[in-house]
């Protein structure tokens, strides 16, 4: 991975429509041309696929509110999550999250299982390392903690890789997202050095 420091200026777009408002973040500057295109394509598609999950285009749609969280802007790094609210009546609305991880310097964005070596069996790792923190952090399960998926959800925040799981998918909906941190140090053996992460590690 090249560019270490880079560090990107993001610029905020919306979609709005009657009972939609959409903030959409995108790269402004700091690199080239060709990794901001992607970096932006991917974000807005990964918008729209949100969207459409929350059930857009509807006329059951009270309300709709798109927002965002830089995770992650430096080293070379650029980590966030989006967020889509939307209530279509019922007790409450739902939240939907996905998080986008990106080498600054090429817009290439990675899954979960590209931050580790090959055959690094990393998912054993994390599970029992998520485990340990249900455990100690007494976490009220509604069934079998699942383990992480190929497409698992995740975000990079500094020093840390954090895992995550949908509202309902292992907690009460009142618990909200279950968040789970692992320092980079904990892991270090079997993250690849040219990844993401391994630019976190220095």
């Amino acid at each position: 991975m090249n560019g270490q420091t880079l560090m990107l200026p993001i610029s905020v777009s919306q979609i709005a429509e009657p009972n939609i408002k959409i903030n959409v973040p995108a790269v402004a500057g700091g690199t080239n041309e060709e990794a901001r295109e992607k970096i932006n394509a991917a974000i807005v598609e990964e918008t729209r696929a949100l969207m459409k999950d929350q059930g857009y285009p509807s006329d059951d749609i009270q309300e709709m509110d798109g927002t965002f969280e830089i995770k992650n802007n430096q080293r070379g790094v650029l980590s966030l999550s989006l967020l889509n609210y939307a209530f279509t009546g019922g007790a409450h609305g739902n939240t939907l999250q996905k998080s986008l991880t990106f080498d600054a310097a090429t817009g290439r964005s990675y899954s979960l299982d590209e931050l580790f070596k090959p055959d690094s069996d990393y998912a054993e790792r994390l599970d029992s390392i998520i485990r340990a923190q249900i455990k100690a952090r007494d976490l009220p399960l509604l069934g079998e903690y699942p383990g992480i998926t190929e497409d698992q959800d995740y975000y990079i925040a500094d020093k840390a890789l954090v895992i995550y799981f949908p509202l309902y998918a292992i907690v009460p909906y009142a618990w909200g997202f279950p968040y789970f941190p692992i320092s980079v140090y904990e892991i270090e053996d079997i993250i690849d050095e040219e990844g993401p992460l391994g630019h976190m590690l220095y």
